[in-house]
């Protein structure tokens, strides 16, 4: 298992974790990812560790805490040998403070998600998303607070927007206040708006990318084709939907392009993707699902080898997708404002 410096931080972490919202299956939303309960889970954690990967995601509002109540039990005893992240900002009840970035609503979710996840700590807690109406000292405050506490080890930031991380880590500088050394974000084939903001600021900051639906919300497991209906499972099922939109004809270009390369390699058309994503600047790790040990393997063959630059060229060239204003005017000035990736 290769293993990547997290940001600024002095933690390394595998390049791959296991995601677990799959975890639990509770609510009509969560319950399109997957339904594993402890047996199951606990061999999901078994066949991880056996492989090296010792890194496991989850979130407070994930099946209504259940995924983390699962997670701790299936690691129960062995806690020691694992990294845990989770996530708090995101509504866990009906009061008006039971949600947000407050001191308020962190501290409590701090503690629940502890005593779901049956531990003392948690190596990394993120902000799910940003609150705009609680001050972002307030945030960070009581983040470094719970640091000193030894509560948890690092923060990171989630689904901000660039101007909501850097306002964050100027804060954060202003104030001597921890800082946010992880960024969990959305990036695929299919999605590579992340590229535009996100990542040269990440580059620029050294913050380190923990990437959340690699296979673009399943629509890169290989189960959908040009021409063909979607198979068996959560796409068939519409997992995928409240996914970000994707033009079909773009969608079957890239597919048709990680079919032929996946064919020439011996590989699946999951590994491709997850490999090309490897290789994109400022990646520490992808958050892979599984809902069930078969799936767990083939995610961990994207391991171990790497795409020539001719695969990457023609995966890049396939999933190109025009930028937003103002990016696409930055494409004009490229050599005073160089790009991690080529827009054009």
């Amino acid at each position: 298992m290769e293993h990547r410096q997290l940001g600024r931080s002095g933690l390394k972490v595998p390049v791959l974790s296991l995601g677990t919202g799959t975890f639990g299956g509770q609510g009509e939303f969560f319950g399109k990812w997957g339904q594993t309960q402890v047996d199951e889970a606990r061999r999901l954690v078994d066949v991880c560790l056996e492989h090296g990967l010792n890194f496991f995601d989850t979130a407070d509002v994930y099946s209504a805490g259940a995924s983390e109540e699962i997670l701790g039990e299936a690691l129960k005893g062995r806690r020691d040998q694992a990294l845990i992240s989770t996530k708090a900002t995101f509504a866990m009840g009906e009061g008006p403070n039971d949600k947000g970035s407050s001191r308020h609503h962190l501290v409590r979710a701090c503690e629940a998600s502890l005593k779901r996840l049956k531990t003392d700590y948690i190596d990394l807690y993120f902000m799910h998303g940003f609150d705009a109406l609680t001050p972002v000292d307030e945030t960070l405050r009581a983040l470094d607070d719970l640091r000193t506490a030894g509560k948890i080890g690092y923060i990171g930031a989630s689904n901000f927007s660039g101007w909501h991380l850097m306002k964050s880590l100027a804060t954060s500088e202003k104030y001597g206040l921890g800082r946010y050394v992880a960024y969990q974000g959305y990036y695929s084939l299919i999605g590579r708006d992340y590229e535009w903001e996100l990542m040269p600021l990440a580059l620029d900051q050294g913050i380190g990318t923990m990437v959340w639906s690699p296979l673009g919300w399943g629509r890169l497991t290989g189960k959908i084709r040009r021409g063909q209906a979607a198979g068996a499972g959560r796409i068939a099922s519409g997992g995928a939907v409240g996914g970000p939109p994707v033009d079909d004809e773009r969608l079957f270009a890239v597919v048709d392009v990680l079919d032929a390369i996946a064919a020439e390699r011996g590989k699946t058309v999951p590994q491709i993707a997850l490999n090309w994503l490897l290789a994109r600047p400022t990646v520490s790790n992808l958050v892979i699902g599984a809902r069930n040990e078969e799936q767990l393997l083939q995610n961990l063959g994207a391991l171990g080898w790497t795409l020539t630059a001719e695969e990457i060229a023609r995966l890049d060239a396939a999933s190109r997708q025009t930028p937003a204003y103002p990016y696409w005017h930055q494409m004009g000035f490229d050599e005073r404002n160089p790009k991690p990736t080529t827009w054009g």
